[in-house]
């Protein structure tokens, strides 16, 4: 299992906005075969930084999962509401409770 966290940094004002666009990515993305889970997490001190938790079952499955209309249509809706360019870090999962 491969995890993606991808740090945001919102805009004030734009919070509704981000989060709403960002929902409907998380329901089609969990359809996604080769996604095992796909989680939005906001930092309880900063309502402006969030945390997209992406679990990918392939090393393939990220570059799938950029392929597909919902998230080409999330990333061009959200990219105005960002303060800062999102970034991401990879980690390979040893022990999780996300399944095989």
């Amino acid at each position: 299992m491969l995890v993606m966290n991808v740090d945001i940094r919102v805009k004030p004002g734009m919070v509704e906005a981000f989060v709403g666009a960002t929902r409907a990515n998380v329901e089609h993305s969990r359809r996604e075969a080769g996604i095992a889970a796909f989680d939005l997490l906001v930092d309880p001190n900063d309502e402006h930084h969030f945390l997209l938790v992406e679990v990918y079952r392939t090393p393939e499955a990220p570059a799938a999962h950029k392929q597909t209309a919902h998230y080409a249509a999330w990333r061009d809706e959200v990219e105005p509401m960002m303060l800062l360019p999102r970034s991401s870090s990879k980690w390979e999962a040893l022990i999780s409770g996300f399944g095989e």
